[in-house]
């Protein structure tokens, strides 16, 4: 009896000397949250703030401008003056046009007396008929030349008007293409004018792009200087031919909104997507293949461990993968060291991550 309490002893001894394993240490792990992506970036392209009415204005008449009245940049009004020609060829036309005006007048006063006695010897039987159809001619010939002398005086007067340049409309001056001193010719493009109203993006898209653009696709419009100036835009136009020594061509876009920031000349970027079907886009280090699958490792955040899930890939880059299925938006998923991992191992989120 005392034999096997002595043995019962030992026994109790040796088992209450094992330790228990310690518990398996909790993992830190990089980690990315799953967003599904339902647009496809096509690119982004810098361009600028236009108004879609522009207009090149230039004098009717020839000559040397005199003056300029208002800079580029400056918001002028409607019929605000914009240059002068020097008048002096204008003046001396509208002279001369009034001098022969008064030439033919007394003419026509002549012409007039004339007919008027003609007219009175015939009626009392003394004057010829013939001499009074000579007399009517030449008042009707000279009515015809006073109205033609009138005529020259007014255009005379329009052309002096004509050395002034007026905006037909309220507008932005955006360029000066001549200075004062400088002879120009009828018609020649003196001046830009822009419509501030109505504007629009302008931007400069590769020509193999264009011929690939679907048709829904969205531009985002955003300023430069200043990102958070946002708004989307849709195709208005674009040209029909590259440009031979850049191979592009100019798109303008409608602006969905013009926010006050989208100021003409304003620097933008425009960046091309396209609604696609949603898909998930991962990290390629979150994937771990393992005898012909592919799978992730889904992190349960109440819990904090980890559990592998199979997936499908849809492709695969160098450095990225976007998957059919297998995984919802909202998820996390382990992003990097997915080859060292257990299925229900603890694990500890890095704060850095996503």
């Amino acid at each position: 009896m005392k034999r096997l309490l002595l043995v019962c002893t030992a026994v109790l001894l040796v088992a209450c000397s094992k330790k228990e394993p310690p518990p398996e240490p909790v993992r830190p792990v990089l980690s990315i949250k799953v967003e599904a992506l339902d647009e496809e970036n096509l690119g982004r392209f810098a361009g600028s703030i236009q108004a879609r009415y522009e207009s090149n204005v230039g004098f009717r008449v020839p000559g040397r401008i005199a003056s300029r009245q208002v800079d580029v940049g400056t918001e002028v009004d409607k019929d605000a003056l914009l240059a002068t020609l020097d008048p002096t060829d204008q003046q001396n036309q509208l002279r001369s046009a009034q001098g022969n005006l008064a030439s033919v007048q007394a003419q026509f006063i002549n012409a007039q007396a004339n007919a008027r006695r003609q007219q009175e010897l015939f009626d009392r039987g003394v004057g010829a008929q013939a001499q009074l159809d000579v007399a009517q001619t030449d008042l009707k010939t000279t009515q015809a030349s006073l109205d033609q002398a009138k005529a020259a005086v007014d255009q005379a007067k329009d052309q002096l008007n004509y050395v002034e340049l007026h905006a037909d409309h309220k507008a932005i001056v955006t360029a000066w293409n001549a200075e004062a001193g400088q002879v120009v010719s009828a018609g020649q493009q003196v001046v830009t004018l822009a419509q501030p109203d109505i504007k629009e993006a302008v931007i400069d898209l590769p020509d193999i792009l264009v011929d690939q653009l679907p048709t829904d696709v969205v531009f985002q419009v955003a300023g430069q200087l200043d990102p958070s100036i946002t708004t989307t835009a849709t195709i208005r136009e674009i040209e029909p031919q590259a440009q031979s020594a850049t191979r592009t061509r100019r798109a303008r876009l409608t602006l969905t909104e013009t926010p006050p920031g989208f100021r003409l000349g304003t620097a933008i970027s425009v960046t091309l997507s396209s609604a696609i079907k949603p898909r998930i886009e991962l990290p390629l280090s979150a994937l771990q293949e393992v005898d012909g699958k592919t799978r992730i490792w889904i992190i349960d955040a109440q819990a904090q461990t980890v559990a592998p899930r199979d997936v499908s890939l849809i492709s695969r880059t160098d450095s990225t993968m976007i998957l059919a299925d297998g995984v919802k938006s909202g998820e996390r998923v382990v992003s990097a060291g997915v080859n060292s991992l257990k299925s229900g191992q603890k694990v500890k989120i890095d704060e850095v991550s996503p």
